[in-house]
């Protein structure tokens, strides 16, 4: 449900989409450019000897005979082409940009990958978060309902003059203080709940829990990873961000080299202007027909070799700083590869720890249990004070405590070594 719902798995799913649409359109790049083009325009013919700039194409293209004066004489024209131009050669540029594409798609695969592992661990910690926290609240309830016998006794006690009228004020402060206790449980149940339900994306609302978590100890805690190392979700992520940084090293390299291309136009092209216009300036018509209609046609084709030799500098300066992009993110890798292994060795240990203490709670449990009857029993019938009685109640509630922590811890552990390792089956396997 968490992985379906939740907001930034989303996110990273369409970002994946994102890239490995991008390198579609980045392996048609090496298309040759096919243009068609056809204008049909209507204007005068004037021309004129002497240099012209047509500056960002905002001048004219205007041919006809350089005259002697202005006229206005104007008349339909066209053109129709079609132009072919293939970079067939660039010394693997095209080739490097869809492998650089590529590598970004590992990228995101894997980041959309440790996403999802972390959010899995997010999910089961949160989970275990809130069991634990309703099971204190419990203990907490047991506490106070206990101390609201204790508070029953006392006034009964008091009244028939058995006991102290203070004994009757400490047993309304420990009645008081379990429900403050009590309010405080509540609200880190309410706490856990709201984060679970964000990270399920659905609304807020209170959970039954499944109370595996707290009968049973994991059915091997000894397991070890399937999962090598260098596989684990986030490690893979940081390896795919130096191979992107790797890749595009090698393709602002090509930046360097010369480009061969191919290139073809085919044209035709119709005037309303006569051949004989040069000579007689009434030699044209003003028809659309006379201007739309091709009467003269040229081709051309070509190869041509592009290559600005002062790139050879700036591109020396770009694969020197991607270089070092790549180094920042093989020390990146480095760290989190270090934190990893440090976290697979103390998660053994947190296991190990939290295994002794649910072996030791159970007595511990017991112990405060018979204290608590023994003490109870002596404080009815006058034989001990409430001093030693509250006290007695306090040892049992922190048992109690303890012992749904205890079992809780166990599976934390396990949890933590399967972050770890990059393993969430060693968690959810382990029933």
């Amino acid at each position: 449900m968490a992985l379906a719902n939740y907001g930034t798995i989303k996110s990273k799913a369409n970002q994946l989409n994102a890239a490995k649409a991008y390198l579609k359109e980045t392996r048609t790049e090496y298309l040759p450019d096919v243009s068609i083009s056809a204008q049909q325009d209507y204007g005068t013919a004037n021309g004129q000897n002497g240099p012209l700039y047509g500056y960002h194409g905002l001048s004219v293209a205007s041919s006809g005979p350089a005259l002697t004066k202005q006229n206005w004489n104007a008349a339909f024209g066209s053109l129709y082409l079609s132009n072919v131009s293939w970079d067939f050669f660039s010394f693997g540029k095209a080739k490097e940009k869809v492998k650089v594409q590529a590598q970004v798609v590992n990228r995101e695969q894997s980041d959309l990958s440790q996403e999802t592992f972390q959010h899995q661990i997010r999910v089961a910690s949160t989970y275990l978060n809130l069991l634990a926290a309703q099971q204190l609240e419990k203990a907490q309830q047991d506490n106070l309902n206990r101390s609201m016998d204790l508070q029953k006794v006392v006034v009964a006690r008091v009244k028939n003059g058995l006991n102290p009228g203070v004994d009757s004020s400490l047993a309304n402060a420990e009645v008081s203080n379990a429900r403050i206790a009590l309010t405080n449980a509540h609200q880190t149940v309410q706490d856990q709940s709201n984060q679970l339900s964000i990270y399920l994306g659905i609304q807020a609302q209170e959970f039954v829990l499944d109370s595996a978590f707290i009968t049973k100890a994991p059915a091997n805690l000894a397991a070890q990873s399937a999962i090598s190392a260098a596989d684990h979700p986030t490690l893979r992520y940081f390896q795919n961000r130096i191979g992107v940084s790797d890749e595009q090293t090698k393709y602002l390299k090509t930046f360097a080299l010369p480009t061969f291309s191919l290139f073809g136009v085919y044209q035709g092209r119709g005037s309303g202007f006569n051949a004989d216009y040069a000579s007689n300036q009434s030699s044209y018509s003003g028809s659309y027909g006379a201007g739309a209609d091709p009467t003269r046609y040229n081709y051309l084709f070509g190869v041509a070799m592009v290559w600005n030799f002062t790139t050879i500098f700036r591109t020396h300066y770009q694969v020197q700083s991607q270089k070092y992009t790549s180094m920042q993110y093989k020390n990146d890798y480095d760290v989190v590869a270090q934190q990893l292994q440090n976290q697979q060795v103390l998660a053994e240990t947190r296991i190990s720890n939290s295994l002794k203490n649910y072996q030791e709670v159970p007595v511990e449990v017991k112990a405060a249990s018979d204290a608590y009857i023994q003490k109870y029993a002596l404080y009815k019938n006058g034989l001990s004070n409430i001093v030693d009685f509250t006290q007695a109640l306090y040892t049992l509630n922190r048992a109690e405590v303890d012992k749904y922590i205890a079992s809780n811890n166990v599976w934390q552990a396990l949890l933590f070594k399967s972050a770890a390792t990059g393993d969430f089956g060693l968690f959810i396997n382990n029933f």
